[in-house]
């Protein structure tokens, strides 16, 4: 059967704009489509629109490995980076490819026909697309709605709730009292930004989270954007802040108590004495056990020595029609309650995956390298770092699928999968991180073993000997034609 396109990809975000861009240099020779479910280009920096939106990463090293960052603050806000990603689609004219309002809702495998069949809602109707090899960009949480606990008596609250991930025009905090609920980065972000004009603000939170302060713009990089051509310049800007991020996490990992007490004593130095650190800014655990919140130019610290800020760390009883009340019984009153309390993870978008007639369920897979999963043939899922910026292993990932594609055509073989059979793998959750929208998900997310090639690590390094310059033929990656199997061991190594 021919298929409709090559390539599928789902997702017009950061990552599925990259993809197409790797594949249109890399494998001129292939048809696709990108399918969004909305109606614009950009994914996370289209949808949040809340006061104050940026980056958490800098975006010399967020931004593509092909597209230079060129502004003069690296910490972007939403705006600027959605404005990023467009013009990347525009440039290399893979915004005629895309298929705005289609969602994706499931997609089935047929290795008789070497083909995956994609349903895609579109309105009030269901499309089939047929293609040779699915590519999933569709990041790791639901679209439709965060993650809002069950608070008690929610409703009675008479004043304004907005959750961040649905933030409107229309929602209004000039003058307010406003309490916004959280600890992450989308909480320290909103903070100093509303603060500007609201009568005051409380970052209510149960826990403290690590928060470091850095420069906006990267002297460095603007100054060597003066000096050495603009390639050249991107090039030095994107490898030293991954070198310096890597040594930052390696130091977390080999020298936890160490690295605590230097950000803590960062924060010291940013508050004075006038503030309880042990209590509002000294988390349970190590460092990078959770991300750690970056706040540029100390806007946070600044807004809470104002006196427009405040934090209070304590657990939430009930809404009550004035506010929030305590555990203590203590009652904060407030015109806006916003709850910056997450996401919801959500695996490839929602949709549903089956293999020969077999559905699979995201905890019933085994991840490959990071990107592919056992048994599941021409299929792949950018998935990003969580302790560095996500485009750097979406690049690598796209990187792989590209030379497995050009592989592929060099055999003659019509789809290829990753297999290992149970008894050689001791295969355990994934649980990159301890943040509650991770511990909530375990069972949401797919499978990983104790060696690879069956791990999602979260080193760039060892992704880049693996995914840019290792074997495809590693000895588990099988290159099949229908049902024929080729013997990949023949294979001469790249």
């Amino acid at each position: 059967m021919d298929a409709d396109f090559d390539v599928l990809i789902v997702g017009a975000g950061l990552s599925g704009i990259g993809a197409a861009v790797h594949l249109q240099n890399d494998c001129p020779s292939k048809t696709y489509a990108i399918l969004e479910s909305r109606d614009a280009i950009g994914g996370t920096w289209d949808l949040f629109r809340y006061p104050g939106i940026r980056s958490d990463s800098d975006m010399h090293t967020l931004g593509y490995v092909f597209k230079p960052w060129t502004e003069a603050k690296a910490i972007a806000d939403g705006p600027n980076i959605r404005k990023y990603v467009r013009e990347t689609a525009a440039e290399h004219s893979v915004d005629q490819h895309i298929r705005f309002g289609h969602k994706v809702t499931a997609a089935q495998w047929s290795s008789e026909n070497a083909l995956w069949t994609v349903t895609a809602q579109n309105g009030e109707t269901d499309q089939k697309i047929t293609c040779r090899f699915l590519f999933m960009c569709s990041g790791y949480y639901n679209y439709d709605a965060g993650y809002t606990p069950d608070f008690e008596g929610f409703d009675s609250f008479q004043g304004e709730i907005a959750h961040p991930q649905k933030w409107t025009p229309d929602i209004d905090h000039k003058d307010k009292r406003v309490i916004i609920i959280g600890s992450g980065a989308t909480a320290v972000t909103l903070v100093p930004e509303i603060a500007k004009t609201a009568a005051h603000v409380t970052m209510l939170q149960r826990s403290p989270t690590y928060i470091v302060s850095r420069p906006a713009s990267d002297k460095l990089a603007n100054l060597s954007r003066k000096i050495l051509p603009e390639s050249l310049a991107y090039r030095f800007s994107r490898w030293k802040n991954i070198t310096l991020g890597r040594f930052f996490y390696n130091r977390t990992q080999t020298q936890p108590e160490k690295v605590k007490q230097k950000l803590l004593k960062m924060v010291r130095k940013e508050l004075g004495d006038d503030f309880n650190i042990e209590t509002d800014f000294t988390p349970s655990y190590n460092p990078w056990e959770q991300r750690l919140c970056l706040v540029p130019d100390s806007d946070l610290f600044e807004a809470l020595k104002s006196g427009n800020a405040s934090i209070k760390t304590a657990h939430i009883k009930r809404f009550v029609p004035a506010g929030i009340e305590l555990e203590s019984g203590k009652v904060l009153e407030a015109d806006l309650i916003v709850t910056a309390t997450g996401l919801d993870l959500q695996f490839l978008g929602g949709m549903t995956l089956d293999v020969d007639g077999q559905n699979l369920a995201a905890n019933d897979l085994l991840t490959y390298k990071g990107l592919m999963y056992r048994d599941v043939p021409n299929f792949a899922n950018v998935f990003g770092y969580t302790n560095a910026s996500w485009t750097l292993k979406a690049d690598l990932t796209c990187h792989y699928v590209c030379r497995l594609i050009n592989r592929m055509d060099e055999m003659g073989a019509d789809f290829c999968v990753p297999r290992v059979d149970d008894d050689k793998v001791e295969i355990k959750d994934m649980a990159p991180l301890s943040s509650g929208y991770f511990a909530r998900a375990v069972n949401k997310l797919p499978k990983e073993a104790t060696a690879q090639p069956w791990q999602q690590l979260h080193d760039y390094a060892a992704d880049i000997k693996a995914l840019k310059h290792g074997d495809l033929d590693d000895g588990y990656m099988q290159f099949d034609h229908k049902h024929e199997t080729i013997d990949a061991g023949t294979i001469a190594a790249e």
